[in-house]
């Protein structure tokens, strides 16, 4: 039995994301940024790193073209614009997830609809993107959030039936699996992000991914100004930025993706470990994961109950942090349609351009329209998750849980 005050408990450092404690970056990176700086050659237009890496990341994944962009942000711009909506038109997508999930959907003049969330996995359903779709819907966005893959046999099935595209937002499932597929192959494109906490990282950076040639094409194009490189002919044939991944991005990805399946792994066996020793605590319950699927845990998420656990997930998270645990209550402190962005309409001048075109179902963000959303931030406790973890770690975790909850209860 431990015996230790309070005080004289010793507080344990976990390894973080933000720095190389959590990181595999070493050696083969510098190798290779190395080679990168040696060439002389830092653009992917002239180099081969970024080609290398997306030949190594399609082989990977299965898929027949993959492309390196410059962020996860410009990931989803590039599948947005490869779709092409008209302005006006309306872009399904998840009431908790990133604002860079969202932005490239107004800059493109489309306009996000947000649908409700699964009250087990916080992911979007076919069941709640039903009532969200419109004659106007041109796509339809789901994100695999925390690593948990969404139910994409049963979106699919209602996307075909309405010849509605499906873009995977796969920023935060790198490895994870829906049925035994592996996400990002199976909607129309697929997009991940090498932001500093991923799976794997090059500090910022994006991949995009599709069977579909046509699409392909464009997306190819709109990371490069829509110039028309290897063209008899070639010209900027539309509106379109650079949004290019460097060589030296490139380099450290591709050391970075012989690293992945290692710390895909880790992450799962340390998430199953910290399940299994936090089971039956009152008022937690653990993440959700379908048997058919494979969580890959960017990070590791606690549903909290404030009815048996005074204080919720902020008060678990304060007695947390006291044992240097920085884990996040809520995940996202508001949904994004309660940013000003939103709200407000600020977009391009004073414009409010294309919430203009919007119909007002599309707009109306009443609390009545989200309950699961709103109550779903109420219980979430993000703890935070890397390769990195032991053992030892996922027992101090659990421990310091478990006394957090004991003296909550009192």
């Amino acid at each position: 039995m431990n015996t230790l005050t309070h005080s004289e408990e010793k507080i344990l450092t976990l390894p973080s994301d933000q720095d190389a404690s959590g990181r595999t970056l070493g050696d083969e990176e510098l190798d290779l940024l190395g080679e990168a700086i040696r060439s002389g050659t830092l653009t992917s237009t002239k180099g081969a790193f970024v080609k290398t890496l997306e030949k190594r990341f399609a082989e990977r994944l299965g898929t027949k073209y993959v492309y390196a962009c410059a962020s996860g942000t410009a990931a989803v711009h590039t599948a947005i614009a490869a779709i092409d909506p008209e302005p006006g038109d309306e872009i399904i997508t998840s009431s908790i997830t990133d604002m860079g999930a969202l932005t490239p959907i107004i800059y493109q003049g489309a306009i996000p609809v947000f649908a409700e969330v699964d009250p087990k996995t916080w992911n979007v359903t076919a069941r709640t993107i039903e009532p969200c779709l419109s004659e106007r819907t041109r796509a339809i966005i789901v994100t695999h959030l925390f690593g948990n893959p969404c139910e994409m046999d049963q979106i699919m099935e209602l996307a075909h039936s309405r010849n509605i595209p499906v873009i995977e937002d796969c920023a935060q499932a790198f490895g994870a699996l829906s049925n035994g597929r592996p996400v990002g192959t199976i909607g129309r494109i697929g997009c991940f992000s090498l932001q500093q906490g991923k799976h794997m990282t090059t500090g910022e950076g994006g991949l995009v991914s599709t069977q579909d040639e046509s699409l392909a094409r464009l997306m190819f194009l709109f990371i490069n100004k829509a110039w028309g490189y290897g063209d008899p002919n070639p010209d900027h044939y539309f509106l379109a930025l650079n949004y290019r991944m460097s060589e030296l991005q490139g380099a450290v990805a591709v050391a970075q993706l012989e690293k992945l399946d290692g710390v895909v792994e880790q992450r799962r066996a340390m998430a199953a470990l910290l399940t299994e020793k936090l089971r039956g605590l009152p008022g937690l319950e653990t993440p959700y994961v379908n048997p058919r699927d494979r969580h890959t845990y960017w990070k590791y998420c606690l549903r909290i109950d404030g009815e048996e656990i005074p204080g919720g997930a902020v008060g678990l998270a304060k007695l947390l942090k006291e044992k240097g645990i920085s884990s996040a209550p809520r995940y996202i402190q508001k949904p994004a349609f309660r940013c000003a962005v939103f709200q407000e309409q600020k977009t391009f001048g004073k414009s409010r351009f294309p919430f203009t075109l919007a119909r007002p179902e599309a707009v109306d963000y009443s609390l009545s329209r989200f309950p699961l959303t709103f109550a779903a931030l109420e219980s979430i406790l993000v703890l935070p998750w890397n390769e990195r973890y032991t053992e030892e770690h996922v027992d101090y975790i659990a421990d310091s849980i478990r006394q957090a909850i004991h003296q909550l209860r009192g």
